[in-house]
């Protein structure tokens, strides 16, 4: 998909072995309210797609944060042509839902 568009031919397709898992945050303007949290897998259009996603959520009211407890949504960015990528977020989904039944029992 993505190596047919002209519009993306600068755009590095290589993943960055630091970079998975990364969790997108930025300094918010408005420190309370609802708050997204990102992690992004794979290559580097996954994390291109997260930063438009934050964009498109800043302009909804959310903020980021870096702790997921804070979190009103949690998203995950992946894409499943990477198997490890996609192994990957597999495990984290289940720790989220570890996060979630221990903030439910409160």
């Amino acid at each position: 998909m993505y190596d047919d568009n002209i519009t993306l031919t600068d755009v590095k397709k290589e993943i960055d072995p630091v970079k998975q898992g990364e969790v997108l945050f930025y300094e918010p303007n408005k420190p309370f309210g609802r708050h997204f949290y990102i992690e992004s897998y794979g290559c580097q259009m996954n994390f291109s797609d997260s930063e438009i996603v934050a964009s498109i959520l800043a302009e909804q009211g959310y903020s980021p944060t870096r702790e997921l407890e804070n979190a009103s949504l949690i998203l995950v960015n992946t894409c499943s042509i990477r198997e490890k990528a996609e192994d990957t977020v597999r495990q984290r989904l289940t720790v989220f839902n570890k996060i979630k039944k221990t903030i439910l029992k409160f």
